[in-house]
């Protein structure tokens, strides 16, 4: 039996630590075990959001989250904006539109982000909008959308609340939601949190809040007003993910004996190395250095490959499991996750068994390009 050496944007890999906090033995949510934990997981998850907040967790996937921001912050009828750069920028406009929004959908040709004169050149023209929607990471492309930046040009040309999708690189990017001027901050367990599916995190800002309040928009499950009266008391309003909850203690322990900003570090170092090797193999990426992710890098087919039988022929003879490309990008391209428990030395092995794999399908290229362009970003990362 073979380990599964998992390269993909999400699910990660979950650090053993991680996997021995979730088998502890299960306690009542109602009980003031559940309680501590609860309060204590609050206060430790606050700084990779940048914010002084409350984090409320609820047990769902990154979707049911960002649904939960649309529907508590905006009404039927109402005009707001969607940003999409890729797939799940589009998961944004499906959501607006499912509740009756009013969509202006700026859309940016996959491979590119959204800068701040785009947007600014296309909110001038409009008025009344009440949310900004807008993926940070966009993991079908592998671009990280300047969200400081973005969040600026909304509170200057509008009174907008601005509502962002971390799902794909919270803990693992900058995230500076106070300072920065995001209203609604959304994060998943599975991606750099380094936890199984099934738990998501989520930041309202005092403004948002407010909105939230006025909102007559019918919600039960996913009230956010709901969570935030139980948290009050250190409980959720329904049967949380306890395990996963469990898990998360863990994963805080982990960062923090790492460091914050070491941890951002890291993943900024592993994006630097694998565009290193592809460069050195002659290999294209989708993105541009300024807006390239630091948790997924989205690569260009090689030419002459057949892509399809690349990856399953990698995965079949040495375990290495890549994610292929999604919508217009599905057999052009394929996407090499590097968040969470992933390390310079994984990015290293990877790179390794892509070179084997290259010379089994008769690539031309230099032997060890790859793998002495990673190495050589990573000698010099200090």
């Amino acid at each position: 039996m073979y380990r599964n050496i998992l390269r993909h944007p999400g699910p990660t890999p979950i650090p053993k630590k991680v996997q021995l906090a979730m088998a502890q033995d299960i306690y009542s949510h109602r009980s003031s075990n559940f309680v501590e934990l609860y309060r204590e997981i609050n206060e430790r998850v606050k700084p990779l959001f940048g914010t002084k907040q409350d984090i409320l967790l609820l047990p769902s996937g990154g979707t049911a989250a960002l649904e939960a921001a649309a529907v508590n912050a905006v009404s039927p009828g109402e005009d707001v904006v969607v940003i999409t750069v890729g797939a799940f920028g589009d998961y944004f406009v499906g959501i607006c539109e499912a509740y009756g929004f009013n969509v202006h959908k700026l859309a940016i040709e996959w491979g590119e982000a959204c800068t701040e004169e785009i947007l600014a050149e296309f909110l001038m023209p409009l008025s009344n909008i009440k949310a900004v929607f807008c993926t940070y990471n966009e993991t079908s492309t592998g671009i990280l959308n300047p969200i400081n930046q973005l969040a600026r040009v909304v509170h200057s040309q509008t009174n907008a609340l601005f509502i962002v999708d971390g799902v794909s690189c919270i803990g693992g990017a900058p995230a500076e939601m106070d300072n920065w001027g995001i209203d609604i901050l959304v994060t998943g367990s599975q991606k750099a949190m380094m936890l199984p599916p099934g738990l998501s995190l989520l930041s309202v800002s005092d403004r948002a809040w407010k909105a939230i309040e006025e909102n007559m928009t019918p919600s039960y499950y996913l009230n956010l007003l709901s969570y935030r009266h139980w948290a009050e008391n250190g409980m959720t309003p329904n049967t949380p993910a306890i395990t996963l909850i469990y898990g998360l203690s863990a994963v805080c322990d982990l960062i923090e004996e790492e460091g914050y900003e070491q941890t951002i570090a890291r993943h900024a170092l592993m994006r630097d190395m694998v565009r290193a090797a592809m460069r050195s193999l002659n290999i294209g990426l989708l993105t541009s250095d300024e807006f390239a992710s630091p948790t997924i890098t989205t690569i260009l087919t090689p030419e002459g490959l057949d892509l399809g039988n690349y990856l399953g022929y990698l995965k079949k003879e040495y375990h290495l499991d890549f994610a292929g490309g999604l919508g217009p990008l599905q057999g052009k391209v394929f996407r090499f996750g590097h968040m969470g428990y992933c390390f310079p030395s994984d990015i290293l092995e990877a790179v390794s068994l892509m070179e084997a794999g290259l010379q089994d399908f008769n690539y031309s290229f230099d032997p060890g390009a790859g793998i002495t362009a990673a190495q050589k970003v990573f000698l010099n990362r200090k």
